[in-house]
């Protein structure tokens, strides 16, 4: 059984990009508990280290977790530090976050799975660190600092965006 933590490119990315990009802030529900969020990459890596030679796996678990377990204001400077500009965590309202969701278009099933997360966030279910992952993989997990670095460009306003906000 293989459990990872909240995937970086889940909040961390497709749920917080506009955030970052467009005012400066990390803009989530998740309250002000810690979290260790993980790489989709880092855990297909595992997942294909397990499905390579099965048998001795059989009947384990591993949680798998991220590079650290830090609150969003650490995340946030992260950010800051990844971008070269200052990311300011906001901790925002659950229902407002869920209604924006909606309003995106995204599956009712999906919204409420995603508010149970940010629930269990914020009661710090999610603080967990564990070295599954070096384990089965022989590697560190990627660091939120990397993976910012990674996606920088879709955290960044184009330049055109920057004219145009510019404008009355």
């Amino acid at each position: 059984t293989v459990r990872p933590t909240v995937f970086l490119e889940g909040f961390f990315l497709r749920l917080a990009t506009a955030g970052v990009r467009d005012s400066d802030e990390l803009a989530l529900p998740l309250g002000n508990s810690k979290t260790s969020p993980i790489s989709a990459v880092d855990v297909a890596r595992a997942v294909s280290e397990i499905l390579d030679d099965p048998a001795p796996h059989i009947g384990h678990v591993y949680n798998l977790t991220g590079f650290e377990s830090a609150d969003l204001d650490h995340y946030a400077h992260v950010f800051s530090e990844a971008l070269g500009r200052t990311i300011r965590y906001r901790d925002v309202p659950l229902s407002e976050w869920t209604d924006g969701l909606r309003e995106f278009g995204v599956p009712t099933h999906l919204a409420n799975h995603l508010a149970v997360m940010a629930e269990l966030h914020a009661q710090g279910r999610y603080d967990r660190m564990t070295d599954d992952l070096f384990k089965l993989t022989g590697k560190t997990p990627t660091s939120m600092y990397d993976f910012v670095k990674l996606h920088a460009a879709e955290f960044t306003p184009s330049e055109a965006t920057a004219l145009g906000a510019g404008r009355s």
